[in-house]
């Protein structure tokens, strides 16, 4: 009985990282869940160093069709809300990558923003990224934005629509839209 006690203790010592906290996952309306992940280059991105700012989490893979077929248009997006003081991330859980791959990714599409490495899905799961691209928009700490990044028939960008209404002081009229990839 005392192994079974002491074992889960010893199991999770000495990990420098925190943990997401069990149960808490990320709700619309509420403070988006705090997470420390690097990037390509080793450096760490901490979500609450940003707590002023509004920041995109792209949940992404760079295999995935539909990831491949909206790159472009991601990346368009992304310089032009960069020109307005919003912060991007490209989020890759696919735990088969690496670093490096993305890095090498990264430099051949001439990304405007780092891809952070969530290998072990942990923070996706507390975000409940379900496919690539899956975005989640986070405003001032809050969540106020998780779906789609773009319509199936590209005639709408939900992302850039939610990121002009903050922009604008304005609440984000469809804050959930269904993911698809």
């Amino acid at each position: 009985m005392l192994l079974f006690t002491v074992l889960p203790a010893w199991a999770l010592a000495g990990d420098d990282e925190p943990e997401p906290q069990p149960g808490r996952r990320a709700k619309l309306g509420q403070p988006a869940p705090d997470f420390s992940l690097k990037d390509f280059d080793g450096k760490t991105h901490k979500l609450a160093a940003l707590a002023d700012k509004i920041v995109v989490l792209e949940w992404f893979n760079k295999d995935c069709p539909v990831c491949k077929l909206f790159c472009e248009e991601l990346k368009q997006t992304a310089a032009k809300y960069a020109e307005k003081g919003v912060i991007w991330f490209a989020v890759d859980s696919t735990h088969y990558r690496t670093a490096e791959e993305n890095k090498d990714y990264y430099a051949d599409h001439k990304l405007p923003y780092p891809i952070l490495s969530d290998f072990d899905g942990k923070v996706g799961k507390l975000y409940g990224a379900s496919v690539t691209p899956h975005c989640f928009i986070i405003d001032k700490g809050v969540l106020v934005y998780e779906g789609a990044f773009v319509s199936k028939d590209k005639k709408k960008n939900h992302v850039a629509a939610a990121l002009d209404a903050l922009l604008s002081g304005k609440p984000v009229k469809a804050a959930s839209v269904k993911p698809f990839g």
